[in-house]
């Protein structure tokens, strides 16, 4: 900032420029900001007479407020809006930051892999622990994912939980039923069955009863992924990284943080966010009164999203959510770049593995002997 003071910038800059200056010594250290304290920080060629004046001004505008009469500025929504405006680029003007940050996040997050469900997954995982935010992303259905493996365990006398596992690392649970309790032994055996029937293998002895059991719950698991499969008119919601929360001190009030949570109990409303990124095809920012059309009581929030590609088609956005007080411009690079790199892993592995993927699309009627385009088995070699 002292270079730009030394070029003397005009009265609006000036004054935009301490507005800048003071979101972003508040967003370091929480505190209010004085006239003093803010000539200490990049601002010596101005009087604090001088800072003064700007801050009367910007009080008038909106962007600065007072918690007490003699105490220092700290920054509104506004004020927000417009360090995030002026951060949204900055990184993109940054050749040398790029390529050291893309380095980095690249270890996290490149590699083409098959598992393409499961790496998206991972890199909302990734992205959460690196930006202390929630993460939660859209995603289209990737094809050519099968059955691998079912594990059951018995609830009570009459539910048996099963959890299923693809070849894309998806985890689905099913709940099923029987007339009488199982036990794990049996339940194991039916285990067996299934792996069996779906690696194509010879399948276990069982007990008449037993193969009974299996083979309905075989056919009732078959029956509800057809039905998964074909109606898919929205797009897939990973979320995660809520406890990430619990760093942030804005997040200390449990009514606030459950405010701004309260935005994941609506997937619709997160799809409607996510597609929005989707339209506008960059990185894109929503502060406090932003996301009234989504979550009226998140006033206290900032959400960051970014779109990403297969083979230059946009396909879903990515987007982290926390408090009004975060370092917008690290998570404007974080984000791009993530944005960046998840778009060429999954074109590499989309191509690489002989990969397909479908997009949200009004359910049309499909005949059971059409479905052979999908597998639920393994059907490899």
């Amino acid at each position: 900032m002292r270079k730009n003071f030394r070029k003397k910038p005009a009265r609006d800059e000036r004054e935009r420029l301490v507005l800048l200056g003071l979101v972003e010594l508040f967003l370091r250290t929480g505190k209010p900001v004085g006239s003093n304290t803010l000539r200490e920080h990049g601002f010596d060629s101005l009087s604090s007479a001088t800072i003064r004046n700007y801050f009367s001004k910007l009080e008038e505008a909106g962007f600065l407020k007072q918690q007490h009469s003699s105490g220092g500025r700290i920054p509104t929504q506004f004020a927000y809006k417009a360090y995030a405006d002026a951060c949204a680029n900055a990184r993109a003007d940054d050749p040398g930051y790029q390529e050291q940050e893309r380095q980095k996040i690249r270890q996290k997050l490149g590699g083409a892999q098959r598992e393409v469900a499961s790496y998206l997954q991972e890199a909302a995982e990734k992205i959460s622990e690196m930006s202390r935010c929630a993460v939660f992303l859209s995603a289209p259905r990737f094809d050519q994912d099968f059955l691998l493996d079912a594990k059951f365990l018995g609830i009570d006398h009459h539910r048996i939980l099963c959890a299923l596992t693809t070849d894309f690392g998806l985890i689905h649970s099913e709940i099923l039923y029987t007339e009488k309790k199982l036990s794990s032994f049996s339940l194991k055996r039916i285990e067996n069955y299934f792996h069996a029937r779906l690696m194509k293998q010879p399948r276990p002895e069982l007990t008449p009863e037993e193969e009974l059991i299996a083979e309905k719950f075989y056919h009732e698991i078959m029956m509800r992924r057809i039905a998964r499969y074909t109606n898919f008119s929205a797009e897939d919601i990973y979320k995660t990284g809520f406890s990430q929360l619990l760093h942030y001190p804005d997040f200390t009030d449990a009514s606030v943080l459950a405010s701004g949570l309260s935005l994941f109990e609506n997937t619709e409303r997160l799809r409607a966010l996510l597609q929005e990124c989707c339209k506008k095809r960059h990185v894109s920012c929503w502060i406090g009164e932003d996301l009234a059309n989504f979550v009226p009581t998140a006033g206290n929030c900032s959400v960051i999203a970014a779109p990403y590609s297969i083979a230059q088609n946009v396909v879903g956005s990515l987007a982290l959510l926390g408090p009004n007080r975060i370092p917008y411009r690290e998570l404007f690079g974080l984000m791009q770049l993530a944005s960046e790199i998840i778009s060429e892993t999954l074109t590499k592995s989309l191509y690489k593995f002989k990969i397909s993927y479908r997009e949200p699309q009004k359910p049309a009627p499909i005949l059971i002997g059409e479905t052979q385009c999908f597998l639920l088995e393994d059907k490899r070699s």
